[in-house]
């Protein structure tokens, strides 16, 4: 039988634990609002999808309450959803009206909730969230969290936090944050941070410049923004007028010290950073402007083990119960500090030469002018050189400049021979880019600037009659090859529907065995343009229409 612990730490029942448009919600209307909720929840796992944080975390206690277990999905989809698992059946928490694919149970604030005079108790063993992440099969991984390491884990932050911020605690501390409550560095360093570490936080999740700005005035100091590496540039990029701000919260990837410097200059506060992985929570923090150097939080420590498929790097101590793999390759100082070297599964090899896309990925966002950028490494190459190729957002920057830039930074084998400028990258709610989402990325840009390239097999089964003797591509290959790059070009696609028609096509030149083609489609105004070249030579060019 495990112990209860409390569900909010120990504070004055009449403080803030939230602010909802600029107004405070007292620690005993939120109890009691929770209470209230646990009383009407069906039986059941809750999937919370509330968008506004404040009925996220009414959700979240209200299950708590209930002594169910919170699943938070990596998203909404109905093939997520098909697959959480087994267990008494899902139903969907929702503060909104967007259709999802579960019985759904909307949350609400109670009407005339008398506030509460004490707070209730979670048991220590309980499973309090499973978080779902999608693995490379696509389906969720389940990682779940029982109720005591989470307080441990956030004592542990809360403690770090007063630590770099000059403070014996962050009670009072009101959180702005631009990252969703289901991811866990959100969930962790907004709800929880409140509810266990003594902060209160801001209801909405504020994405334009402006919004944040005002979202952060809307809150009394001590105030806190929790943000990205990717939000937090867009925001200091926007030329908008910043309150101060005491505390800025970065994770999900690296900072640059300049960016940092940047942020508590434009602030006047101190800028943070947590390292940490869903399957341990968070295990060490650092002020970026003090050195790259982590240390981990609380009572964890870190070790090496080496093993048949090579180096990895475990952590145990404090909230973190069992020897747990780290993702990314660390260079040890100690058991408690450490500098971070990338990932472990994007290490790429160049010409002989180590390196880590996440180290190409900071350099390249360090360079003035570049308002987000990523490398990417290709499967293959017609020369069977593979080069990564760099595409940035940088609208004063020519290709040239940003090569100059990166010889500066880089080894010469991994500056690119090529970048390629783009408007923008499908990044998620919390600033990430996905390996996954980058490839689909790059090969749909590619594909529009270069056209996509087919070899002709020298057997090929339409040489066989068409014609003996000599063999010549048949036009309709041609044109299944253009239906192929078209369904790469999924806005293209899209504008001509499931049948597009072939309004005209005309062959210029033969195609024969073991030669190559490469086929390029534009927009052209109500439908799509396609040209096929073998070199220089145009071999096709015609449209098609939706």
């Amino acid at each position: 039988m495990s112990l209860p612990l409390p569900m909010i730490a120990a504070r004055d029942l009449a403080a803030p634990l939230a602010w909802r448009a600029g107004q405070p919600v007292s620690t005993a209307q939120f109890v009691a609002e929770a209470e209230a909720l646990a009383e009407r929840l069906p039986a059941g796992r809750p999937v919370n999808l509330c968008q506004d944080r404040y009925h996220f975390a009414l959700g979240l206690a209200a299950a708590l309450l209930r002594g169910q277990t919170s699943l938070m999905p990596p998203n909404a989809l109905p093939e997520t959803l098909a697959q959480l698992g087994d267990g008494p059946a899902p139903y969907a928490l929702v503060d909104h009206d967007d259709p999802v694919a579960l019985p759904v149970h909307r949350v609400e604030r109670a009407a005339g909730a008398v506030p509460a005079t004490r707070v209730p108790a979670i048991a220590a063993g309980h499973e309090a969230v499973c978080l779902l992440t999608s693995g490379s099969t696509g389906a969720p991984q389940p990682h779940a969290k029982r109720w005591g390491p989470l307080v441990a884990n956030i004592a542990a932050e809360a403690e770090r936090l007063a630590e770099l911020m000059g403070t014996p605690s962050i009670a009072g501390l009101n959180i702005v944050a631009t990252v969703p409550a289901q991811h866990s560095y959100g969930f962790e360093s907004t709800v929880l941070l409140a509810l266990l570490g003594g902060a209160a936080f801001d209801a909405g999740r504020p994405f334009y410049p402006a919004d944040v700005a005002a979202a952060l005035a809307r809150v009394p100091r001590p105030r806190a923004l929790v943000t990205t590496p990717f939000h937090l540039k867009t925001l200091l990029l926007a030329g908008v007028e910043l309150p101060p701000v005491d505390l800025v919260l970065s994770a999900t990837a690296p900072l640059s010290p300049q960016l940092a410097a940047q942020a508590e200059a434009a602030f006047g506060g101190r800028l943070v950073e947590i390292y940490g992985c869903t399957e341990a929570g968070q295990v060490a923090a650092r002020r970026t402007t003090d050195g790259e150097t982590w240390a981990a939080l609380g009572a964890l420590r870190l070790w090496r083990e080496d093993g048949a498929d090579g180096e990895r790097f475990l952590v145990q101590g404090g909230h973190v119960t069992a020897p747990t793999p780290q993702a990314d390759v660390l260079e040890l100082l100690s058991d408690t500090r450490f500098r971070l070297l990338g990932r472990a599964n994007d290490l790429i090899h160049v010409a002989g030469k180590r390196s880590s896309l996440a180290h190409l990925n900071f350099q390249l966002n360090r360079i003035d002018g570049i308002d987000d950028g990523a490398f990417w490494l290709p499967d293959e190459a017609p020369d069977g050189v593979v080069r990564p190729i760099a595409f940035v957002v940088a609208p004063t920057l020519d290709a040239k400049a940003v090569v100059a830039a990166l010889r500066e930074r880089l080894e010469p084998a991994f500056v690119p021979r090529r970048v390629i400028h783009v408007d923008g990258f499908p990044r998620e709610a919390t600033g990430k880019l996905t390996a996954q989402t980058l490839a689909r990325f790059a090969h749909e840009t590619l594909a529009r600037l270069d056209g996509t390239e087919f070899a002709v097999p020298v057997d090929h089964p339409a040489f066989a009659g068409h014609f003996p003797g000599h063999p010549l591509l048949p036009g309709v290959v041609l044109l299944g090859w253009v239906m192929e790059a078209l369904a790469l070009q999924p806005a293209l696609a899209q504008k001509l529907g499931a049948a597009p028609a072939i309004d005209q096509a005309k062959f210029l030149a033969p195609v024969g065995p073991g030669q190559r083609v490469r086929v390029k489609l534009a927009d052209a105004g109500r439908g799509v343009a396609f040209e096929v070249t073998r070199g220089d030579t145009v071999v096709a060019r015609g449209s098609l229409s939706a």
